[in-house]
């Protein structure tokens, strides 16, 4: 298998780096609230700045119409400039003249963030600005990706972006990392290998679930996605939410379980509750009893979470995407951060995937105990469906041309 460049194979002094960053964080009124994404940068951008460069990063942020001020990455820049202590310049824009004379002034050791790439339709649609990408390119002497949750988009600035830079395209720290741990660690784990899915929705993980039972041991299910193979079953759910077309899939699922190679675990008790809110009436009910009518299950029980705490003891490696409950509410976090704790413990490999599942090891204040926090959400979960193939990495130049060109 031809292995990608690395941003350790560029020749860097005097050269003005291209860095796909992904500082799309949250943020309140102008104000950043995690600025994880940024502090993940760090590595690839100081290394850059070392070896004598210049760095121009790309970002998008948000989902914009037009040029909206509230979706502008200026707050990254003055975040990015505390963190990194040095200054950070501020583009009006991603691209044109005004731009490319800004950075052709940049000198090696100074840093330029580029001004929201979605502001402009070329980013997600190429083909309805086709000079948009070129004009980019030209900011650049190398492109390095460092931006893992974009890595399954088909953009420019991951994408098409790379063609202008034959043998110069290359992975940064956070893609290498994010390559390493999901592609060594699940692709081929060290077994018993264990994963955990919750959320809301078989429909936008069922293609995850088929990929992970020909590599898991066990799948542990959590979530609202738990209701729809729990209705299958024909278990009496309440008003719990539920995917009624894909009730045949969940049942399909089960069925393929039942060799040894995979199987699927179930709760066998919930948190239920007539609302969601921290007023809510709530208790807790058997599965085999059934959610009555009036309530949903909004979060595992305890005898689940002692169940699946003691199954994850056996495991060697442990991959986790999505909320076992409605953790934002916090009746019905329990269960959530409960597992969070017993895979904590673990001396096993851990691997926690995915927006909500990063808030939801986070809010536990557990995250220094796992031994990886994948930053790509829908990525990361392509990843293991599509076996390491994403459209970024694909399209980064290979070592193997690089050497042959030599």
């Amino acid at each position: 298998m031809t292995s990608k460049l690395l941003l350790q194979d560029l020749e860097l002094r005097n050269k003005k780096a291209l860095i796909r960053v992904d500082f799309n964080v949250p943020m309140d009124n102008g104000f950043i609230t995690d600025d994880k994404r940024i502090i993940e940068s760090l590595p690839t951008i100081s290394y850059v700045l070392e070896q004598g460069g210049a760095v121009v990063l790309l970002s998008h942020l948000g989902r914009p119409k037009s040029k909206q001020k509230n979706l502008s990455l200026a707050p990254c820049a003055k975040r990015l400039s505390k963190l990194i202590d040095r200054p950070v310049k501020m583009a009006d824009d991603c691209c044109g003249p005004e731009v490319e004379k800004l950075v052709s002034q940049l000198k090696p050791g100074e840093i330029v963030l580029l001004e929201n790439l979605r502001f402009h339709v070329g980013e997600q649609e190429p083909a309805k600005e086709p000079g948009f990408v070129s004009s980019l390119a030209r900011l650049g002497d190398v492109y390095i990706n460092d931006a893992f949750g974009a890595a399954h988009r088909e953009h420019a600035s991951v994408v098409a972006i790379t063609q202008f830079f034959p043998e110069r395209a290359a992975a940064g720290f956070l893609l290498q990392k994010e390559m390493k741990y999901l592609g060594a660690t699940i692709l081929q784990p060290a077994r018993p290998f264990y994963a955990i899915l919750g959320g809301a929705k078989i429909s936008t993980k069922f293609r995850v679930l088929e990929s992970l039972m020909k590599k898991a041991d066990v799948l542990l299910i959590g979530g609202a996605m738990a209701n729809t193979f729990l209705k299958s079953e024909e278990r009496k759910i309440g008003s719990s939410f539920y995917e009624k077309e894909f009730l045949t899939v969940a049942r399909e699922l089960l069925d393929i379980t039942t060799s040894p190679r995979c199987r699927i675990m179930l709760p066998v008790d919930l948190i239920v509750a007539d609302e969601i809110n921290s007023k809510a009436n709530t208790k807790i009910v058997s599965v085999k009893e059934g959610v009555p009518k009036g309530f949903q299950a909004l979060d595992i029980g305890p005898a689940t979470i002692d169940l699946y705490a003691k199954e994850l003891q056996k495991a060697a490696t442990v991959f986790w995407n999505g909320p076992l409950g409605v953790f934002e509410c916090s009746p019905f976090a329990g269960g959530t951060h409960a597992i969070a704790k017993a895979v904590a413990k673990l001396e096993a490999t851990t691997i926690v995937g995915g927006g909500d599942s990063l808030a939801a090891i986070e809010q536990s204040g557990l995250s220094a105990k796992v031994s990886h926090l994948s930053t790509g959400g829908g990525a990361t979960l392509e990843f293991i469906e599509k076996k390491g193939k994403l459209p970024a990495i694909n399209a980064l130049s290979d070592k193997e041309a690089l050497v042959c060109s030599i």
